[in-house]
């Protein structure tokens, strides 16, 4: 794509990024057949190849972002199918992520969009505001469906329906320490302990620490580490998510430069590829560009780190197991083969759903954020997951589970629970 960036403009480094992204598009449309909310809107403008164009002109023009740029910038997922999908090798990822925050820091959302983001990104960043937050949405779920048909408070109802009607106790493996191997240790691994997941369902880190455990892995939780910054940095808050993320940073650096680490292990694939990715957000820091290279290299989605565990098969369950490839996970950090392989040798029947490269709708906070389009997205998803008459439907991002389980009439689980199962662990509770 021919751009007309001036030589003042790409004396910035993020402008300069920003425009060889753009340069490699070459207009050929093969991502308008993966993207699902141009598969769902049919709007030119809702595909990476219209979003493209918007914030070229947008950048290039020096303006600041308007409404029109504001909708369909908010309208993309952050899927990646379009990556996955791409001849040319467009880094749409980055390109995004630096128009968002482009859009974030010249664009003044209306009052009722603006405290909506404020509180999720309040809330969902730290597992205790989380819980209280939870509390206080039982007091309004009742009245999610009247807020839904308002237009300004929709992304209220939104939130109030996703909300757990009860939340668990608080989990010891939410909070800091050491869980040492059985038997002969093998390995030492950290493990993000994660904001919103161990609110609403401590049982997946109970099943990664129980199941690693088990095959001779010590698991740490460092004292320090905080949220990863994934959240608000794919709403554009850039100075938040970066201080966050330092904070994990350093948290982890602790334990590589004490008694070392042989990865760091996410069970979240929404923060997993965030993570990996610390050592291009932090290129240009020169405090923290060496360290946040350093995590980078060691981050394992938790599939990623068992495929390395040379785990024994085991017999057949009888069980029949959807996977659904969550975006993050496929497309984002590209482990797609792992988490099926580890589930078949474990001893169950894996089938994959149709369109299985389409987003379920779930996308951090897009499901509460875009609640329309959201809502169409996962009623295609349990339509082909359904179809398949599966016992359960294994996913590997917590938003997902979430998403896909507030329709499905079949349990939905996290990968590591059935691994974990499989290998002498408890059995999943959504399974009982």
């Amino acid at each position: 794509m021919q751009t007309n960036f001036s030589p003042t403009q790409l004396a910035h480094a993020e402008t300069a990024e920003a425009e060889g992204i753009i340069r490699k598009c070459v207009h050929c449309g093969f991502c308008t057949a993966t993207c699902p909310t141009y598969v769902t809107l049919g709007n030119e403008l809702d595909s990476p190849r219209g979003r493209i164009y918007l914030i070229k002109e947008m950048l290039e023009n020096d303006r600041p972002a308007d409404a029109k740029t504001a909708l369909h910038v908010d309208r993309c997922l952050s899927c990646l199918a379009c990556t996955t999908t791409c001849p040319s090798g467009v880094d749409y990822m980055h390109l995004i992520d630096h128009a968002r925050v482009h859009v974030e820091r010249t664009y003044r959302r209306p009052a009722m969009v603006r405290l909506q983001r404020a509180l999720l990104a309040w809330s969902m960043t730290s597992a205790n505001r989380f819980r209280l937050s939870m509390r206080l949405a039982a007091l309004g779920r009742p009245f999610a469906g009247i807020l839904k048909k308002l237009p300004a408070l929709k992304a209220f109802g939104a939130m109030l329906e996703l909300a757990p009607v009860t939340l668990p106790a608080k989990s010891r493996f939410a909070e800091p320490g050491a869980f040492p191997a059985k038997g002969p240790r093998r390995k030492r691994i950290a493990m993000l302990t994660g904001c919103v997941q161990p609110a609403i369902d401590p049982d997946i880190n109970e099943a990664a620490i129980e199941l690693l455990t088990n095959l001779g892995v010590e698991v740490v939780l460092p004292k320090g580490e905080g949220c990863c910054g994934s959240l608000r940095h794919h709403m554009g808050h850039e100075g938040p998510a970066h201080d966050a993320a330092r904070r994990t940073i350093d948290a982890w650096i602790a334990e590589i430069d004490g008694q070392g680490l042989d990865a760091i292990v996410i069970t979240a694939s929404g923060c997993g590829t965030t993570i990996k990715d610390y050592g291009h957000m932090f290129r240009h820091d020169p405090a923290y560009a060496e360290k946040a290279k350093r995590v980078s290299a060691l981050a394992r989605d938790v599939t990623e780190f068992l495929d390395t565990l040379d785990l024994p098969e085991q017999p057949s369950r009888g069980l029949i197991v959807a996977y659904h490839a969550s975006c993050s996970l496929q497309h984002g950090q590209k482990v797609t083969i792992q988490p099926k392989a580890l589930l078949r040798r474990a001893g169950f029947a894996v089938r994959e759903p149709a369109e299985g490269h389409l987003c379920c709708g779930s996308a951090g906070t897009y499901n509460m954020l875009q609640s329309d389009i959201a809502d169409q997205l996962k009623a295609r998803k349990v339509r082909n997951l359904k179809a398949l008459k599966p016992d359960v439907i294994a996913a590997g991002n917590l938003g997902c589970i979430t998403q896909i389980g507030s329709a499905a009439d079949i349990p939905v689980v996290h990968t590591v629970e059935l691994m974990n199962w499989a290998f002498g662990g408890k059995k999943p509770a959504r399974l009982k």
